[in-house]
């Protein structure tokens, strides 16, 4: 397996994808022209052409037979060609003395904070390749790339998990709040901002503070908690150093997650090493690699070595990165130390 730039050719194997998310991947709507049109764009991103307000770098997954199993993606910057929002949860105080009354209430305020910074997105990878280290490749290989081009991106990293809804797709918070304003079920609404139709939120989002007492207790119970099937993409961003800080999305009230970009455990602790072919052995550690390129980029995970500065893999791993010995690499342990193998 390896994950690679995104080109047009993988367009029809995308809408597959796209057709069997279902709700809660915005990113990535069943839609056959804006995904031609995202795709097309990705490939100007990976060639430079693009500034980092308009950068989106999409990666595939692919088999050896050459079969794209998922998708994984960057936004270079989120916000700086349209509003980027999010509720923040604070918290107001009201007060009497003479009432002896104190109470704390939740509130949610609009807020455009997390405008600038780079994000993790369109995470998705096929039903029947969830298994082995399939699923910690393609969500990681973003963070490998981040390492290798640092200057491409922000100080600081986010990524938004999916919030909660049930088997139909509703979701509580939407059916309490986001309805009222919106006219419109949730889907549809998720699916137009996927589509880029954004101007309706700034349109009918309410910009004064919510006080969340006013919701339903189910609406209550989901803010900042994500779906049962996102627990083990926040589980991972988690071991690599993103923390939630109290941001959550408008629709479904999933948390927004974040890290300084220095401090992400694949970045801090990558290096550039030189390739060797031969035999890792079998208690070689499984390795994130990177061939270092950007608009030729190859990642793949497999069992490797370190050794004085090189890198020792199988010569099957060196024909994935489409590299010889010698070259170099950007490699990483696939797995935080504190993290479930």
């Amino acid at each position: 397996m390896i994950v690679r730039p995104v080109r047009s050719s993988d367009l029809p194997a995308l809408i597959d994808l796209a057709r069997s998310t279902g709700t809660g991947l915005t990113t990535l709507p069943a839609n056959e022209e804006r995904l031609a049109h995202r795709v097309g764009w990705a490939e100007k991103t990976f060639r430079g052409e693009a500034g980092r307000g308009d950068a989106d770098y999409l990666f595939v997954l692919e088999d050896d037979d050459g079969r794209v199993v998922g998708i994984s993606a960057i936004a270079g910057a989120v916000g700086l060609r349209e509003p980027w929002y999010n509720f923040r949860v604070g918290l107001t105080v009201s007060a009497s003395q003479e009432l002896n009354i104190y109470r704390e209430i939740p509130t949610l305020f609009l807020a455009n904070d997390l405008t600038g910074n780079s994000e993790l997105c369109s995470l998705f990878l096929h039903a029947d390749y969830r298994t082995g280290l399939n699923g910690r490749m393609l969500a990681k290989a973003r963070l490998l790339f981040i390492a290798e081009f640092a200057q491409l991106f922000g100080n600081k990293i986010i990524a938004e998990m999916r919030g909660m809804s049930d088997a139909a797709g509703r979701s509580p918070f939407w059916e309490s709040l986001g309805r009222h304003f919106f006219k419109m079920e949730f889907s549809q609404a998720d699916y137009l901002t996927g589509v880029g139709n954004k101007a309706f939120i700034a349109e009918l989002m309410p910009k004064f503070p919510l006080y969340t007492c006013f919701l339903s207790p189910d609406a209550r119970s989901v803010i900042g908690q994500v779906h049962p099937d996102t627990e083990p993409a926040l589980s991972m961003l988690k071991s690599e150093g993103f923390s939630y800080q109290g941001y959550v999305d408008i629709f479904d009230a999933g948390p927004a997650v974040e890290c300084e970009t220095v401090k992400i455990r694949a970045v801090r602790d990558s290096q550039a090493l030189i390739l060797a072919i031969g035999t890792p052995g079998d208690d070689a550690t499984p390795f994130l690699i990177h061939n270092r390129k950007r608009e030729d980029c190859r990642i793949t995970a497999a069992p490797a070595r370190f050794a004085a500065g090189t890198l020792v893999v199988d010569p099957l791993t060196a024909k994935r990165l489409q590299l010889n010995a010698g070259d170099q690499v950007r490699a990483v342990p696939l797995s935080a130390a504190r993290e479930s193998k």
